[in-house]
C-alpha cells in the first residue's frame, strides 16, 4: 500500500467499475448489482465517462425501486379499502325491533297464523 492510499482507496478496484459496465452493456442488471454497482462510488481514476454511466444506471435503478414501493403501497391501500367496504357492505342486518308492545306483537302473529291456515284451506 502507498504511504499516502487510505483503505477506502485500497478497496477501490477500477477495473470493478469496468466489469460492471460491461454487466450493464450486455443488460445483465441482475450481475451488475451482485458485483456492487449500487455501492459503486467512482474515484478521480476512474474513467470518467464509464463512472457517469454507472452513476445513471444507480439513479435509474433507485427510481424503479422506488415507483415500485409506490405502487405496491398504493394497491395495499386499495385492498384495504376495498375490504373494509366489503365487510361494511356483509355486516349482518341489525334486526329491528318492532314498535308494537310484545303482548300486541304476539296478537298479530297470532292472526297472521289464523290466517295462513285459511288461506291453505
Amino acid at each position: 500500500m502507498n504511504p499516502g492510499s487510505s483503505d477506502a482507496d485500497a478497496a477501490h478496484d477500477c477495473a470493478r467499475a469496468v466489469r460492471l459496465a460491461e454487466y450493464l452493456l450486455a443488460d445483465d442488471v441482475d450481475a451488475a448489482i451482485e458485483g456492487g454497482l449500487m455501492d459503486f462510488v467512482p474515484c478521480p481514476t476512474c474513467d470518467r465517462v464509464l463512472a457517469i454511466q454507472l452513476i445513471e444506471a444507480q439513479r435509474k435503478l433507485r427510481s424503479a425501486w422506488a415507483a415500485r414501493d409506490r405502487y405496491r403501497a398504493r394497491n395495499a391501500r386499495l385492498a384495504k379499502r376495498a375490504a373494509e367496504r366489503d365487510a361494511r357492505r356483509a355486516a349482518p342486518a341489525v334486526e329491528k325491533k318492532s314498535a308494537l308492545p310484545p303482548a300486541a306483537a304476539a296478537i298479530l302473529a297470532r292472526a297472521k297464523a289464523k290466517a295462513a291456515e285459511r288461506g291453505k284451506s
